[in-house]
């Protein structure tokens, strides 16, 4: 969805740890498709990929439910909502200065990237 979104940029870094998902022949033929270049994190160095850790850990401290959910398209909607309308455009974040990521994005794409295009 981020890239979609993002107008398919070009050599685009994709971080992740060694998950066998992100070694899967399925996802490496994804990566192929839309000229990802991957990045995996040292095997167990969760620091070397401590955004995506800080990230699950906000999504199962500020919003999972507890009880769980009646099935998962319930699971999926709730969830990307939290990713794209709270974490995305309401919840301020102080790594960004107090800024959600989205205005944090805008705002570098505006005065640091004039020459990049976003769409």
């Amino acid at each position: 969805m981020a890239y979609e979104s993002r107008g398919r940029p070009k050599e685009v870094m994709f971080h992740s740890d060694q998950g066998s998902h992100y070694q899967s022949r399925q996802f490496r033929q994804l990566e192929w498709r839309y000229r990802l270049t991957q990045s995996i994190s040292r095997r167990s160095n969760c620091s070397n990929n401590s955004l995506m850790e800080r990230f699950f850990r906000s999504i199962t401290t500020e919003w999972i439910r507890t009880t769980g959910y009646r099935n998962f398209s319930e699971a999926k909607h709730c969830i990307n909502d939290y990713i794209i309308g709270y974490y995305s455009e309401t919840r301020p974040h102080s790594y960004n200065g107090g800024l959600t990521p989205n205005e944090s994005e805008y705002r570098y794409w505006k005065y640091y990237k004039p020459v990049a295009k976003m769409t």
